[in-house]
């Protein structure tokens, strides 16, 4: 396993702690908390940088990565709905989005097609990660509750226009259209998936 997929499994590995050090109530715990998180998160820029460097595409790395993502982010926003600093419906609507693109993703591979990442999938992934971070920060005392709140309406916003955004372009591709616009790719740039 190369040091990519090792930061990859970091990222994973470091939910637990992320999650333990929200509920675990000692000085500064929710800083602590987010300091982790902004440090996993920065993992995945740097794991995708070094697979296109070295051109080291692994097939665990490219399952693991937007795997890793997603867990992060929404165990951080899960914390911070139980602790009454972001609104449930929001992080709802983010769930249940995450669950129907990874099913239409699902049904596509059944069809031999890989839905890669896209750059509306890239964007809203790093907007959520921005909302759980000021959530963390918020949660900490540092910003105001409404500040996490208006940067997950957007992270809400981008989510679903990504979920229509893969929508429009799937049927097309499970259709056999060939490798254009959202299709698969062996380029080390899918090391990078953020969905």
């Amino acid at each position: 396993m190369g040091l990519p997929d090792q930061l990859t499994v970091a990222r994973v590995a470091a939910v637990p702690l992320v999650v333990l050090l929200f509920e675990w109530e000692f000085t500064h715990h929710a800083y602590w908390a987010t300091a982790v998180f902004a440090v996993a998160m920065a993992t995945d820029w740097l794991d995708g940088r070094l697979a296109r460097r070295w051109d080291s595409v692994s097939e665990l790395g490219s399952l693991l990565d937007p795997i890793a993502d997603k867990i992060l982010v929404l165990a951080v926003l899960v914390v911070l709905v139980g602790q009454g600093v972001l609104p449930a419906w929001m992080v709802a609507a983010i769930v249940v989005r995450e669950f129907l693109v990874s099913g239409l993703r699902l049904a596509a591979v059944q069809r031999g097609v890989v839905l890669g990442a896209r750059d509306l999938g890239k964007l809203k992934t790093w907007a959520q990660a921005v909302a759980a971070l000021l959530g963390g920060l918020a949660a900490a005392g540092a910003l105001a509750e409404a500040v996490a709140w208006w940067a997950l309406l957007v992270a809400v916003v981008l989510t679903w226009a990504s979920a229509l955004d893969y929508a429009r372009v799937a049927p097309r591709l499970m259709r056999g259209a060939g490798h254009g616009e959202g299709a698969p790719t062996s380029t080390p740039e899918r090391r990078h998936s953020l969905s």
